[in-house]
């Protein structure tokens, strides 16, 4: 997996990018009981091949809970099918569909060594979640191998504390510290320019709020932040965006376009032109947006 950790790194920018953009089959296995879900979890086959970017979402279990939370299936699956269309879409990276144009997006056990076939992962409300002394071991190795963790849709100060109690189990923070990314990062210009880091509430709290809020925990969570975890050499092992639900506006755009585009269009493709056109940009992506197309709603 090492030979690959240059790849992996163009890919997260990639990704990281086209996501923040965004924002602005049967089941095999047990399931339930703190690792409850909605929807059944979709396990990668044995025999599949990617043949392009793959959406993996890691499943977990949870040992406390958060209000409108629903642990490591929170947003599943619609956010990684919505994500995964949108990037075919709006990038050049070539995305892995099946033979009827559907993506193929997997959850992922932390046990399961079909997670070293994921170079990139995604959990949610990670604020919840609890490892076992064998998924610290396995979740370190896929880290330190060239693996690639985003963490999203977590709020206030509990949250914080209960995720960075069990990453810090993973990666000990004397030797991988917890840092902010500024945002004259080179990870901010790479793909598009990006010059806040915005904050997305979940519909639901948007609705009742009368959009007037996104901030989900009052002032506990007023500040939206991305903050990430690199080795030495600089390379990025986990990105972490707390105080804000990036993946909401995936799973939700085809419910009501005023919360996908809802004004603070945090990222526009500037595409080389000046810094002044950007609310006609804006405008154009909203058009964008609004234009029929495959898209994927919660059940």
């Amino acid at each position: 997996m090492r030979r690959h950790a240059r790849w992996s790194t163009r890919l997260i920018v990639a990704t990281l990018a086209a996501g923040m953009l965004a924002a602005v089959g049967d089941a095999q296995g047990p399931w339930g009981g703190y690792r409850r879900s909605r929807m059944p979890p979709r396990f990668k086959p044995a025999q599949h091949r990617s043949n392009g970017f793959t959406f993996c979402r890691l499943m977990y279990t949870s040992v406390r809970r958060e209000r409108e939370g629903y642990g490591w299936s929170t947003d599943y699956p619609a956010a990684d099918q919505n994500f995964m269309i949108r990037l075919s879409e709006l990038t050049s990276t070539k995305v892995d569909f099946d033979d009827r144009g559907r993506p193929n997006h997997w959850v992922v056990e932390i046990s399961d060594p079909a997670l070293f076939t994921c170079p990139f992962v995604m959990a949610s409300d990670v604020g919840t979640i609890g490892l076992l002394r064998t998924e610290v071991e396995q979740l370190r190795r896929y880290l330190l191998k060239g693996g690639f963790l985003w963490v999203d849709d977590f709020w206030g100060t509990a949250a914080w504390a209960q995720w960075s109690s069990e990453i810090s189990r993973v990666l000990p923070p004397s030797e991988y510290p917890v840092t902010d990314l500024p945002l004259d990062h080179p990870l901010f210009r790479a793909h598009y320019n990006i010059w806040e880091v915005p904050q997305i509430t979940n519909i639901r709290f948007w609705r009742r709020s009368g959009g007037r809020s996104t901030s989900e925990r009052g002032r506990d969570s007023d500040v939206a932040h991305f903050r990430v975890i690199t080795d030495s050499a600089g390379r990025i092992l986990v990105a972490m965006t707390h105080n804000t639900d990036i993946q909401d506006s995936w799973e939700r755009e085809g419910d009501d376009p005023r919360h996908g585009s809802r004004g603070d269009w945090a990222v526009v493709p500037l595409s080389g032109r000046r810094a002044g056109s950007a609310d006609r940009q804006c405008r154009a992506y909203g058009d964008h947006l609004r234009q029929p197309r495959r898209r994927y709603r919660q059940g």
